[in-house]
């Protein structure tokens, strides 16, 4: 039986839902918390330290983390971290209601909700290649639904909630937010258990992290796969820590349009993620992915240009189909052709590139908007896309992807032999 015609299991029901869920209170948040920082202060760098603190525990702990998932149970790592998450936001919440909200508390909250996206994050790529069999096919068709769901709700639904409930008080995004992770764990903690591949040998935690990071920079195709949303982190972080005040002081845009044109943003990305498979069969993978690349840096150079907000929507819009649709065919091939045991550690070495580049964004977009003009960090974003586009071009070839995909079939097993695991050659450590 082929993919075509096998269905995606009842689980996967389950954490589309809880995902869906999440992503609508997330949306909330994306919206909400920079109108939120902005009634704090209005200096660029500050805002910046809010936008970089969610990405720091990635470059803390984003390898060992790795190591982490692939020792613990996926599924119960996913519905803890969601439920912590739901009780954290009621610190941040409880402060703006009493009036003492500040920008450190804020950077504090930002730095262990990402450290709680981290575990959540890597566990759920993790796990489902193994709810689903590993078939490429299906991988692509279920990352297709989360990420359009994902973009429906936190980019779609989400802002436009959020500005709307900023209004009603500065702590009931946040706690609708919070609802959202709690909901979403419970659903989570439904979803049926799946074994965990047993390690070949045993050895020390260091020794397992470092074997992942060295399976990411050993291939070419996965490194490559890895630098597309590691560059991509810089543009967007600096575009993101701007946006919100060039939205307001050049574009003219108000508190309820900012939320409208983050919406045109996510209205692209769900056609992205829809369209994802239909370019990947018609393309080739890797032809889609630079394709994917080159529209992103010219959307972003569109947005710098754009005079009025209708130019800056439809910039945002085309932009967010390219991230769509990368955000689809990437992680689906990643899925496809690492092994199981190393899932976990590959997700998060990749993960970690692109996070701990965003901090590097955040501070550059905060710089340059200081030291310069407000469009400066849009413009440097869309040079440094194109500049991607060309690097990684032949790092994701086509030519790559099938030899990988080939690599991975089935009659080679999940756990295929190349690129070599240099765990498999190592002695063991004693814990």
């Amino acid at each position: 039986m082929t993919s075509d015609v096998l269905k995606l299991p009842t689980g996967f029901g389950r954490l589309w839902t809880a995902q869906t869920v999440s992503s609508l209170g997330d949306g909330v948040s994306h919206a909400a918390l920079p109108l939120l920082a902005l009634t704090l202060t209005r200096d660029p760098m500050a805002l910046a330290v809010v936008t970089a603190a969610g990405t720091l525990p990635w470059l803390l702990f984003g390898v060992l983390g790795g190591a982490l998932v692939d020792r613990w149970d996926r599924r119960r790592t996913m519905w803890v971290m969601d439920a912590a998450r739901a009780v954290l936001l009621a610190i941040p919440a409880a402060a703006a209601a009493l009036d003492v909200l500040s920008i450190p508390l804020l950077a504090v909250v930002a730095f262990l909700l990402g450290l709680g996206g981290l575990f959540f994050d890597t566990a759920a790529t993790a796990y489902l290649p193994d709810l689903l069999g590993r078939d490429p096919a299906l991988l692509e068709r279920a990352n297709s639904r989360l990420r359009g769901a994902q973009t429906a709700m936190s980019g779609f639904a989400g802002p436009p909630a959020g500005s709307a409930l900023l209004a009603l008080g500065r702590a009931v995004p946040l706690l609708a937010d919070a609802a959202s992770f709690m909901l979403s764990a419970l659903l989570v903690r439904s979803l049926p258990a799946l074994p965990r591949p047993e390690p070949k040998i045993r050895e020390s935690l260091l020794r397992q992290a470092r074997a992942g990071a060295s399976y990411v920079f050993q291939d070419r195709l996965l490194l490559g796969l890895a630098l597309r949303p590691a560059v991509g982190n810089i543009a967007f972080l600096a575009v993101e820590t701007v946006l919100a005040l060039f939205a307001h002081d050049r574009l003219g845009i108000d508190t309820y349009g900012f939320g409208l044109l983050l919406t045109a943003e996510a209205t692209g990305g769900l056609l992205g993620a829809g369209i994802a498979s239909h370019l990947g069969r018609r393309l080739g993978t890797g032809t889609a992915l630079t394709c994917t690349a080159a529209v992103e840096g010219l959307a972003i150079l569109g947005l710098a240009a754009a005079p009025n907000p209708y130019a800056a929507g439809l910039a945002l819009a085309v932009c967010g189909a390219g991230m769509g649709a990368t955000m689809v065919l990437g992680p689906s091939l990643r899925q496809a052709i690492v092994p199981a045991h190393l899932m976990g550690r590959v997700a998060s070495t990749s993960r970690m590139l692109a996070m701990c580049a965003a901090p590097i964004g955040a501070f550059l977009g905060g710089w340059l908007a200081t030291t310069y003009d407000i469009r400066t960090p849009l413009y440097a974003a869309a040079v440094l896309l194109l500049a991607m586009t060309a690097v990684t071009a032949s790092m994701t070839s086509n030519r790559r992807v099938d030899a990988a995909l080939h690599a991975a079939a089935p009659a080679g097993g999940p756990d295929h032999p190349a690129p070599k695991d240099p765990a498999q050659e190592s002695e063991p450590d004693v814990l």
